[in-house]
């Protein structure tokens, strides 16, 4: 009777040995949110790479994630949001176990979503704010807010109006209308500079002041330098732009152009303070070309940190870190967030925060 046993014991241990043989190595199209193991795709749906910025956030993630023991399927939607939905239900259905999304419209994803929630899927919004759905777990960003704030007392500190210096021309610019971020931007750029508006120590000659009024559609740099071209047409056709409040590199880098066609840039008429935000290559340059004046830099890697730990906590017991229950409303729920810390760079402070830092190298800025 023991013998009997023993052969039926060793016969399933062998049948056991030969299914686990068999096995695909690909991850089940089970859905996600299950297990307490390093194993299995993470999805990572980044908005384009016409912006350098994205690209360093897909690959540090992707990075991050790999040395924990994921595998990775990281996509780019172009910009354009049908692509984005597409390569998320890809991911859905391929099980991915959890979805790190940085949206291209922040509305545009309920639907998906659901769908994602439906095969028990987690999902972190990354840097732009997920709106509209309730399927949305943590929120990983930096204090967009702040972001704004530093980009207006830049301008505020460097053209002297708290100490009564003026009146000084300025036009504004503001992000994209279906990128939540874009607003936080503008509100704490607003919070500074209204009260020098309403003195009359600041100008905007165009009138253009409301966010409606100065978004720019996808941060794009053309449409940037072409209102730029319009204001200076028809606002500037005497006096001068002081400062520029732009929210954004790769729009600074085109309102930039546009001053410089219209003569800006010389001995004789200066360039304006240009601000901006992401610490772009091109940009950094420019700054210390002494062109653009000044950018935010948000450290990527930080970022992308804190989404790998949201997401490798959801998947392993562990508990997400958040430092702001409060703040990020999406129209459905408040998301719990993790917020990193922005910092001004101009030409003074570059070589210390940027190359210090290890983000570029001094070879890179040549």
């Amino acid at each position: 009777m023991r013998k009997s046993f023993l052969r039926i014991a060793a016969a399933l241990a062998l049948t056991a040995s030969l299914a686990a043989c068999g096995r695909s190595t690909e991850p089940a199209a089970t859905g996600g949110g299950g297990g307490g193991d390093r194993s299995g795709t993470i999805g990572i749906a980044m908005p384009t790479k016409s912006s350098e910025r994205w690209v360093a956030d897909g690959d540090n993630m992707a990075k991050q994630f790999q040395s924990l023991g994921y595998e990775t399927d990281l996509q780019y939607g172009d910009d354009v949001v049908q692509n984005q939905v597409s390569q998320i239900e890809n991911m859905i259905t391929k099980g991915v176990k959890v979805l790190v999304i940085a949206p291209i419209d922040g509305s545009s994803l309920t639907d998906i979503l659901q769908r994602a929630a439906d095969a028990k899927i987690p999902v972190v919004s990354y840097d732009r704010l997920i709106r509209g759905s309730a399927n949305v777990d943590y929120y990983a960003t930096f204090d967009n807010f702040k972001v704004g704030v530093l980009q207006a007392q830049y301008i505020v500190d460097k053209l002297g109006v708290a100490q009564g210096k003026g009146p000084f021309n300025i036009e504004l610019f503001a992000g994209s209308p279906d990128d939540n971020n874009a607003t936080f931007f503008f509100k704490g750029a607003m919070s500074v500079l209204q009260p020098y508006l309403d003195s009359g120590k600041l100008v905007v000659k165009s009138g253009q002041t409301s966010f409606d009024q100065v978004a720019t559609l996808r941060w794009d740099g053309g449409l940037a330098q072409s209102r730029m071209d319009n204001l200076l047409s028809r606002s500037y056709t005497s006096g001068r732009v002081d400062a520029v409040l732009s929210p954004y590199d790769g729009m600074s880098l085109g309102i930039i152009s546009a001053l410089k066609s219209a003569g800006y840039g010389t001995p004789a008429n200066p360039l304006p303070i240009v601000t901006g935000q992401d610490a772009e290559l091109a940009s950094v340059k420019s700054i210390i070309a002494g062109e653009q004046t000044q950018t935010v830099f948000k450290d990527t890697r930080e970022l992308a940190k804190a989404a790998v730990q949201m997401a490798d906590s959801l998947l392993t017991g562990g508990k997400p870190e958040v430092n702001d229950t409060t703040t990020y409303d999406n129209g459905v729920k408040v998301v719990p967030s993790f917020l990193l810390q922005p910092v001004s760079v101009d030409k003074s402070n570059y070589q210390k925060v940027l190359v210090d830092s290890g983000y570029y190298t001094s070879a890179q800025l040549t």
